[in-house]
């Protein structure tokens, strides 16, 4: 693997950590699949070319290549932890999906080569995000689409939002550092006295017809405990965070060369697409 300058080492290994303890074997497939299509909403697949080739960057366990794998004809998976393994696990199944340990700037892919590029819930963990993305961009053809996900600064979301976020940020950078034994029972704890009760509040009010959406964690009224858990672990375990308005994510897509940038209108927020030029 190539030398990487755009890296936080602590952050590769909490995410090892993670994904070897949430590997996703245990979420259904109907929820799985529900998942993915949240976030592969604002993809044309149809607008790709015959026998595609991509990458996902920073695949972690694998549990989107799962879903993208059938539609392409080769997908790399690239991720700098020991994920990587688990990936290779759960992916067993697929032989047209090839293993890369690297970061996103030291991945040994030609420039240009790729027909297609995502990037799900990772770059935000990164030092440099911009740079992430042009990493991202250089490996596309022209007219190629890379779908990214980045954490939002909550822009679109009332002064309440942002002051629970806030206190949510302190109590990350008080529980990142533990042990990780003691990281994964502290973050349980959370899904299960914060993210479960909220999420629950927010169906049953759902199913009488009222609107959560400015109730915090509503998004999880469909998901199960295991996915709390999962991002429970991933929201508070994490060492490096960064979050970014629409207008900022929407600059950086343009200045890593994208056009035809397009935002998808509902959660989870921000997940956009853009088209290299």
């Amino acid at each position: 693997m190539k030398k990487s300058e755009n890296i936080d080492l602590n952050t590769v290994e909490s995410f090892g950590d993670e994904w070897e303890r949430f590997d996703q074997t245990r979420m259904s497939e109907e929820e799985a699949k529900k998942i993915f299509e949240g976030y592969f909403s604002i993809f044309e697949w149809g607008n790709l070319p015959p026998n595609p080739i991509g990458f996902d960057m920073g695949c972690g366990s694998g549990r989107w290549a799962k879903w993208v794998a059938p539609k392409v004809f080769k997908l790399h998976c690239i991720d700098p932890s020991n994920a990587l393994e688990v990936a290779k696990k759960n992916l067993i199944a697929h032989d047209n999906i090839y293993y890369h340990k690297a970061s996103v700037d030291s991945v040994e892919l030609e420039d240009s080569s790729q027909d297609f590029g995502y990037s799900l819930g990772v770059l935000h963990h990164i030092p440099n995000t911009a740079e992430a993305i042009q990493s991202c961009s250089k490996l596309l053809k022209p007219k190629a689409p890379m779908l990214l996900y980045l954490y939002y600064a909550f822009d679109n979301r009332n002064f309440i939002f942002k002051f629970i976020w806030q206190t949510s940020n302190f109590l990350r950078r008080l529980i990142h550092p533990l042990p990780s034994s003691l990281k994964h029972y502290v973050t349980d704890v959370i899904a299960a006295f914060i993210y479960w009760p909220l999420a629950k509040f927010s169906k049953a009010l759902s199913k009488i017809g009222v609107s959560t959406k400015s109730i915090p964690l509503s998004f999880y009224q469909h998901h199960s405990f295991y996915t709390m858990r999962t991002d429970a672990r991933d929201r508070f375990g994490t060492p490096l965070e960064q979050r970014f308005s629409k207008d900022q994510i929407y600059s950086m897509m343009k200045n890593a060369g994208f056009e035809k940038i397009r935002f998808c209108d509902r959660e989870p927020y921000w997940c956009v697409i853009g088209y290299k030029k």
